[in-house]
């Protein structure tokens, strides 16, 4: 990203729960710091000394030390965190959309393991495993009772070894068992298509190393097979974010030549920044522009973005660019709030710090954080409508969270009341079968959302969300 990766070195935005979170590595040193609170360092190696002396049972020191650390930087915020040799080595694969594992998307259904989708290629693929088959054992753990990281560090593990698993294929009314040896994953981050003729849809699931490039090509692979396009809908829900370079390089697919995508304000010199839709904000390596074959047809073509809760960080940042500059039309729900730029310093070969050292604002100077973007038209996840949106946290849910930095937070009471009807609404539906219960597959023809953007698209009625709330604090917007 030119000059300001030789400053911040490595720039990623994401969410949270697992998700990629923004991110610069870099190794500079810091500036002239305050004194160090000496007596308070003296209560700590007091603790400490104590702790190795009184506790029932010897503690290990590497232990103590790496539990105080995490401690410290827990009370800051979600987002700031300790990375062991463990976590640290988690993080970076999922930034760069490689991982040692089965290959497989999955989500949780009823306590166990659903498959979404097998990746093509990947080794779950290759052993016959299908959209909807469900995950009962991962070797001899049962599947129910654990949490979805849970199940995916299980089913993870070293290349070429082995890892069981148990199926059930409800079509089939059957179990079996499938052996398949792990090896390592290259995520698809990018899918599209061509819907109807004049009409394509390109979903964004992260933002990754390869997105940008997957990105130019799903486009060119499109305009060739309809070079007339007049409508494209770009897809981020539950995108939870990723690479800052690649969410800039996105935007300015479809932005004039030096549009502002995003800035950053904090209190390092280095965290005030402005992100333009030019090359050097968004080439990560030396070498050739990864948008130069774009056709110049999609500086233009009428453009409707998808966003949802799921919608978090680097999606929130090109959701809030284009709506900005009023190049799409943002359909869908609030997005998740994600706005701040977490830094992560290596501290040895194997640790480091992520820190939240700055805020993300769209090109207007709104704040993302603990806000998300409103979409221009708000529309219901079915034609029944979205009754529990209200439930779905957001960043503002988060304990410690960061406020938007914009006016003080305040709580909305008609907002708590509205949850606790929908808490009532949601006892009942889960009374229902699971069938009932399954929401139909993005970029499909029951999408939903995706009808009525290609209804935006086409000029034709669009049905507005029946039962979605903003939320928003009032006093902020008041006094900004």
């Amino acid at each position: 990203m030119g000059q300001k990766l030789k400053i911040t070195g490595w720039v990623a935005a994401g969410a949270v729960a697992g998700a990629l979170t923004t991110v610069s590595l870099q190794t500079m040193a810091r500036g002239a710091l305050a004194p160090l609170p000496l007596e308070e360092l003296q209560q700590l190696a007091a603790v400490f000394g104590m702790i190795k002396s009184d506790y029932v049972e010897p503690v290990d020191e590497k232990k103590l030390i790496s539990d105080a650390i995490s401690g410290m930087v827990s009370g800051l915020d979600p987002h700031s965190q300790y990375f062991d040799k463990k976590s640290f080595k988690e993080f970076r694969e999922g930034t760069s959309g490689r991982f040692v594992g089965v290959g497989i998307e999955i989500s949780q259904e009823d306590g166990l393991v659903k498959v979404v989708s097998p990746i093509e290629g990947s080794p779950a693929f290759r052993a016959g495993l299908k959209p909807g088959d469900l995950i009962t054992k991962i070797d001899d753990t049962a599947v129910k009772g654990l949490t979805l990281n849970e199940a995916v560090k299980r089913m993870r593990g070293e290349a070429g070894t082995k890892v069981l698993l148990t199926i059930f294929r409800k079509d089939e009314s059957r179990t079996f068992p499938v052996t398949i040896t792990r090896e390592e994953i290259r995520t698809q981050s990018v899918r599209g298509k061509v819907i109807e003729p004049g009409y394509a849809w390109i979903r964004l699931s992260q933002f990754q190393e390869r997105t940008v490039d997957d990105f130019a090509r799903k486009i060119e692979e499109i305009y060739k097979q309809d070079p007339n396009l007049k409508g494209l809908v770009l897809d981020l829900r539950n995108d939870p974010g990723g690479l800052l370079d690649a969410a800039v390089a996105v935007s300015a697919a479809f932005l004039p030549q030096g549009a502002t995508v995003v800035t950053t304000d904090g209190q390092l010199a280095e965290s005030k920044q402005v992100y333009k839709a030019i090359p050097a904000d968004y080439q990560r390596r030396s070498g050739s522009d990864p948008l130069r074959n774009l056709p110049a047809g999609l500086k233009t073509v009428p453009l409707v973005v998808l966003v949802n809760e799921g919608s978090a960080s680097a999606s929130e940042i090109v959701a809030g660019a284009l709506q900005d500059h009023k190049r799409a039309t943002v359909m869908g729900s609030q997005t998740f709030g994600k706005g701040s730029v977490q830094t992560v310093r290596p501290l040895g070969p194997d640790t480091g710090l992520k820190i939240t050292t700055a805020r993300y604002y769209t090109p207007s100077g709104t704040s993302i954080q603990a806000r998300g973007i409103v979409p221009n038209v708000l529309v219901d996840d079915t034609a029944e409508g979205s009754p529990f949106a209200v439930l779905r946290m957001r960043e503002a849910d988060l304990e410690k969270h960061l406020s938007s930095g914009q006016g003080p937070e305040k709580k909305d009471p008609e907002l708590e009341k509205q949850r606790d009807e929908a808490r009532k609404r949601l006892e009942e539906e889960t009374k229902k079968s699971p069938q009932a219960r399954i929401t139909p597959e993005f970029g499909t023809d029951k999408d939903f959302p995706l009808m009525q953007a290609l209804n935006k698209l086409k000029g034709q009625p669009v049905v507005a969300s029946k039962t979605q709330v903003i939320v928003e604090n009032k006093e902020e917007k008041k006094e900004n």
